[in-house]
């Protein structure tokens, strides 16, 4: 059979055994719920509760405030206790609405009760996505109404379900495929009566055989859709390697997926936007892993909103005895975020907590050289720069160098020639760093701040 992959990868230790085959179960958290108004791509929503209001689970405490932004609801039922500044997982403070859960998750009306896809208009559809707040669950977190609304839907020819889950230590969206393949199913139909000329694809890495197997059964039948097999490797899961692979298209990073014909949903969006447009139900929980060497009891979670990382860590039995933390990421230790304090909530974004006994970037550190100009770094490089010129000219400021002349902008900031650097070069960091500066340039020269 063919498997079918993108140029360049790499292949990092998956580590998945660890929780692959622990079902989803879901948390319920007893402590206060912290919702940042920031869970999104785009402008902040706008709290619309004050302290002392009592509000329900599914019910909408924030709103939008711009083309895009997304609302947030409630994911307990309780009273708002304060609307201030707190640390999120950015370690950076924020505003967040701050609710004292009462334990009872006592649900708003209006949301429960399915309604058939076949009574539903195109506007209605991204109305109800809208209204529930769905974001991209693969990480991203774009509002997803605004994604679902290119200039010309006509012109999609492919709609991709995300369910590579290349990044390692990561399982939820494997056991999410597993028991909710019907939904799953579902949220990509309703996506695709919005594009008439397009196909479903769902993309899934061959090492999740019992995903594909559902997925198949679930898709079996359906002439607009189809399970595509796709070779283990990172970044699989990425946006532009799906699209590499499934529409056979290079872009530059200028241009959107819907520029070449394609909308690209993470499985776990596509859940959320069956429930929103068939349920009526807001997004305010998703699928997450717990894991790492360090934790006793990796699993698979569906997790609420504002929920803090430490008490999902308590639930799930702490620590393994004995063995101290040395890092922990939201997220995988490919593109994963590193956390200062796991007393921050849980975002609508997030996916997965990996808990490690030892430092990679650390470790790295102790071994790092001079750079060995061996290429390796470019051979894995999933959209064909170079990273070993990117690296000199971002560290010499040479700012018009690496975005004009080495398309330095065009990393995607996977991590692969970080991975497969000989010298231990901290490259994604120092790429990371280089975009972060040119774009605060262009903010200054555009008026703002730099």
């Amino acid at each position: 059979m063919v498997k079918h992959t993108f140029r360049g990868g790499v292949h990092p230790d998956g580590h998945k055994e660890l929780s692959r085959e622990v079902p989803l179960r879901e948390f319920l958290p007893a402590g206060e719920m912290v919702f940042p108004l920031s869970q999104h791509i785009g402008k902040p929503a706008k709290p619309i509760v004050k302290k002392g209001d009592a509000v329900l689970v599914g019910q909408r405490i924030a709103e939008a405030d711009g083309y895009v932004s997304a609302h947030i609801a409630s994911s307990c039922s309780g009273v708002v206790k304060a609307v201030e500044k707190r640390l999120t997982l950015t370690g950076a403070m924020a505003d967040c609405i701050v609710v004292e859960n009462d334990g009872q998750f006592t649900c708003a009306e209006g949301f429960g009760e399915r309604e058939e896809q076949a009574s539903l208009s195109n506007d209605e559809i991204l109305r109800r996505i809208q209204d529930a707040g769905v974001v991209g669950l693969g990480g991203a977190g774009f509002p997803t109404h605004v994604k679902l609304k290119p200039k010309d839907p006509a012109a999609i020819r492919y709609v991709i379900a995300n369910g590579a889950e290349c990044e390692p230590y990561l399982t939820c969206n494997d056991q999410l495929m597993r028991v909710k393949a019907n939904e799953i199913v579902e949220g990509l139909e309703l996506v695709l009566q919005l594009f008439p000329n397009a196909e479903g694809v769902i993309g899934i890495e061959d090492n999740k055989p019992v995903a594909i197997a559902a997925m198949k059964q679930a898709a079996h039948g359906k002439p607009r859709l189809r399970v595509m097999e796709l070779q283990t490797k990172y970044p699989q899961g990425g946006e532009r390697s799906l699209i590499q692979v499934i529409a056979g298209v290079d872009f530059p990073i200028s241009m959107l997926p819907a520029d070449v014909g394609c909308i690209v949903d993470n499985v776990g969006t596509l859940y959320a936007i069956q429930r929103a447009v068939l349920y009526r139900e807001p997004l305010f929980s998703q699928c997450f892993t717990l894991t790492g060497e360090a934790a006793k009891n990796p699993g698979n979670f569906i997790v609420r909103d504002g929920t803090s990382f430490a008490e999902l860590l308590e639930f799930a039995g702490g620590l393994k005895d004995g063995i101290a933390l040395k890092k922990a990421l939201v997220g995988g230790p490919m593109m994963g975020i590193a956390l200062g304090s796991l007393d921050v909530p849980i975002q609508k974004q997030n996916n997965g907590l990996t808990l490690m006994i030892e430092d990679p970037v650390e470790l790295a550190e102790a071994q790092m050289t001079a750079c060995l100009r061996c290429g390796r770094c470019a051979k894995v490089c999933p959209v064909g720069l170079l990273p070993e010129p990117m690296a000199d000219a971002a560290i010499n400021k040479d700012y018009e160098r690496y975005e004009k002349k080495l398309y330095g902008l065009e990393c995607i900031q996977c991590g692969s020639c970080t991975y497969n650097c000989p010298a231990k070069r901290p490259l994604m960091q120092i790429f990371k760093e280089a975009k972060s500066e040119i774009q605060a340039r262009k903010r200054a020269e555009a008026g703002g701040t730099k």
